[in-house]
């Protein structure tokens, strides 16, 4: 059976992000910066250095996750979906990484999630180094950025000090589906405070493909030839096959490359995912989508800082939570 390996809706999180950090550039200071929940201690830059706990922690990360991505490039869009799939359910706090039978890993939406072996071999290395200093929670930020960084992205600095929590529920996953409206993803943002990469099961586009919004025809803004792509690569009837993948980023492909290509398929009506594409008839959404297709740069230091901004949401910190000995199970 091939596993689930998508990217959730991170264009759109970097979209909605980008939009706040514009309102605070126009007068909307106040009401955009309280997306961020308050922690009861900032993270800090060097947190472990500062605190002589484990001082090398970053140099051993980037060691670890550069082994791993020579052997096999998939591992930034699954570290990438692993930190999203964290931060945007109950907050930066590892609970994803936690096995149980009733636990985050099991919620339908987090199906196919991958990178965990990652994230275990990190924590072993550190914790032979430096026990109970580090926790899984840090290094699922650094790890992320690590891989992002050799894909292709800017290395953006990560501040350190959360710790992990001690629960993980299914009933928390609330992750909004690919194939939601573009109205919703942005209700689901703000509540809560892009593909580049990865792929996507056939699942989640057969409504587009087939019987769009219950017509009984496709979805008209996605390009002909790039239906038809799609439809030999996703029939209609499956008759008991597995799921197939597609990529979100033909453009990609198996490079797994950080690229800004995603932006111009929305401009040329060829995103993979309906919500993707509906930013393209968006206002602010669309700017924004041309700006990214137009200067790749700019989608660069836009992107590192959301996600810079998205490994703040919900930490805790000092007493809260703990510092795992392993990252699957609490202490």
């Amino acid at each position: 059976m091939l596993k689930m390996e998508r990217e959730g809706v991170l264009l759109l999180f970097l979209v909605f992000f980008a939009l706040e950090l514009k309102s605070l550039h126009m007068g909307g200071g106040v009401q955009a910066a309280v997306t961020l929940p308050p922690e009861d201690k900032p993270l800090t830059r060097q947190f472990y250095k500062k605190h002589n706990t484990c001082a090398n922690v970053e140099a051993f990360v980037r060691h670890q996750v550069t082994l791993f991505w020579l052997q096999d490039k998939s591992i930034t869009a699954k570290l990438l979906k692993l930190l999203y799939s964290d931060c945007m359910v109950n907050g930066c706090d590892a609970s994803i990484l936690l096995d149980g039978p009733n636990s985050e890993k099991i919620a339908p939406q987090n199906s196919g999630l991958g990178g965990f072996e990652v994230i275990d071999k990190i924590k072993f290395v550190i914790e032979d180094r430096c026990p109970g200093a580090v926790s899984c929670a840090d290094i699922l930020n650094l790890a992320t950025r690590d891989a992002l960084h050799l894909a292709g992205a800017p290395s953006y600095p990560v501040f350190l000090g959360r710790r992990d929590g001690m629960q993980s529920y299914a009933a928390w996953v609330d992750l909004p589906s690919p194939s939601i409206s573009w109205e919703s993803a942005l209700a689901y943002f703000q509540s809560k405070g892009g593909h580049t990469m990865g792929k996507t099961n056939c699942s989640y586009i057969l409504d587009r493909l087939y019987k769009f919004n219950n017509t009984g025809k496709p979805d008209r803004t996605l390009r002909k030839p790039v239906l038809q792509d799609l439809r030999k690569q996703c029939p209609r009837q499956l008759h008991g096959q597995s799921n197939p993948l597609v990529y979100l980023n033909p453009d990609n492909g198996r490079d797994y490359k950080f690229t800004n290509t995603y932006y111009s398929r929305v401009l040329a009506s060829e995103s993979i995912l309906a919500v993707d594409q509906q930013l393209r008839f968006g206002g602010d959404t669309y700017q924004l989508i041309e700006e990214y297709a137009g200067s790749f740069e700019n989608f660069r230091k836009q992107f590192a800082l959301s996600i810079s901004r998205m490994g703040g949401l919900k930490v805790l910190t000092g007493n809260k939570g703990e510092i795992r000995r392993h990252c699957r199970f609490p202490n």
